[in-house]
Parts: structure tokens; sequence; C-alpha cells
């Protein structure tokens, strides 16, 4: 059987992906094939090529196959396939969480309410008045601030596990990502920031952001949290950091970052 007929496989069981597993490694199904034979399928099916390089299929299922086991397979939210996958599979499991997040919330023309219809991977188009369709990306922005040998990071009430972050807020309509970042922080913790400057960025597919990274130094106030936001926020040395996030979101590479510029 030849490689070059076979695919990736990224199949969806409430909200969660499947994984192969065998002798303790987990792995995208990759076949020519379905992967399992009896499935009950949601008709949001994509066929797309990750990076110009690996042909994927992506779909839901409404109930598990008969033939899953958890010897041989397992599920976990796409978050934390970033854990088992190589770098290339979490991000295309992204991608494929995104698409069918989308389908499932673009079913409908907002502008006339008919049905809409798939032209194509990321395009619908309404059959009654043409209005198109594509993937909506909401872009945030994240900010590392820095006072003197030490940086903010707070507690959001709506992170999942105790760890500080650093502060983070979506972009508002017509403002430019530097003013969404000091509005942000004034809004959060009530202080002023000076020297923005660009980081970089993430696409976050929980379900369809783009994270955007700036670090920025400390201006002056008190931290002030805003209560219904945040649990707790402080300035905190290199000696006394608490629990950080994920290795695999860009708040802990701006961290880890601003960490290796302390200790060289």
């Amino acid at each position: 059987m030849s490689n070059e007929k076979k695919k990736w496989w990224f199949v969806f069981y409430q909200n969660k992906i499947l994984l192969n597993k065998k002798e303790g490694l987990f792995t995208i199904p990759f076949s020519s094939s379905i992967p399992f034979t009896n499935q009950t399928r949601i008709e949001n099916t994509y066929n797309f090529k990750f990076k110009d390089k690996y042909s994927c299929v992506s779909f839901e299922i409404e109930q598990l196959p008969e033939e899953f086991n958890d010897d041989e397979a397992v599920l976990v939210t796409v978050r934390d396939s970033y854990d088992y996958l190589p770098l290339w599979a979490y991000q295309a499991a992204g991608k494929s969480y995104e698409l069918l997040y989308w389908d499932k919330n673009s079913q409908f023309c907002p502008r006339c309410g008919h049905k809409t219809e798939r032209i194509d991977e990321i395009l619908k188009q309404c059959p009654n008045c043409n209005k198109e369709q594509y993937p909506a990306v909401q872009p945030a922005m994240i900010v590392l601030i820095q006072k003197e040998d030490k940086i903010l990071l707070a507690h959001a009430h709506n992170f999942k596990k105790e760890f500080h972050s650093l502060i983070a807020g979506f972009l508002e309509t017509g403002e430019t990502l530097e003013e969404c970042v000091r509005r942000e922080v004034k809004e959060e913790t009530g202080l002023s920031i000076k020297n923005i400057r660009y980081f970089g960025n993430q696409p976050w597919p929980y379900p369809s952001v783009l994270m955007v990274g700036f670090i920025a130094d400390y201006e002056s106030g008190e931290i002030t949290i805003q209560e219904e936001e945040l649990r707790n926020a402080a300035f905190y040395s290199i000696d006394n950091l608490p629990t950080l996030p994920q290795k695999l979101s860009l708040a802990r590479k701006m961290i880890d970052w601003w960490l290796e510029q302390k200790r060289n």
C-alpha cells in the first residue's frame, strides 16, 4: 500500500480527538481508508493539506465505533493533545477543530437567514443573497509587564487549573493592538505601562483565536484588580514564581524568554 495514498484522520467525539495508542505511543490514525468501520458520522467533513505537506481528513462522530477500546485508542482534548503528539500534528488538530467549529456555527446566512452552502474548505456562500462567509479569527493580545527584576502574573477566574499567567484580552473594534494592550492592562490591574513592543504570535484554536504577544514596562500605578476577571495579581521575581502555564502556550514562551534574560 503506497504512503502517498494514506491520510491523517482527525476524528472528534464530543469535542475530544481520537488518538491511536500502541506500545505507549500516541498518534493520529494514518491509513488509506477511514480508521474504523462502524460509526455514525456527522456531515461536516473536511479534506485539507496541512502546511502543504500532510493530507488530512477531519470529521466528527456521533457515537464511538464498536471496535473502540481503551487499550488501542484514547480520547483527549485538543489542548491536551499537545502532550501526546508531534508539534505539526497538534497544530493540524487545532486547525481541524477550528474548521469543524466554524462549520457548525455558519450553517445559516447572517444577512437573510437562508441555509448556507460550502464552496470549499474555508468558504461558504448563501445561495439566496450570495453573502460569503469565511472562518473568523479573533485577535487577542497578551502582554508580559516588567518592573525592575519582576514580572506581573495573574490568576484569572476562567483558568481551569491553579496557575498564574500574563494579562490578556480581546481586541475591540477600532483600536490597534497596542491600544488594546494598554486598555486591558489598565482595566484589569489599574496599571499604566510604556515601551510596548511586539514579541510574537500563536494560533490558539479554542476555538478560533490568534494570540499576539507583547513585552511592556511598568510605568505607574498600584495594582487594583478587576475582580470579575481576576482572582489575584502581583509582581514576581525569578526566586518566587508561582505555578506557570503549560509549555504549549505563547504566555509560557514569553515567560521562559524573560527567565532566560534574567539568568544570563
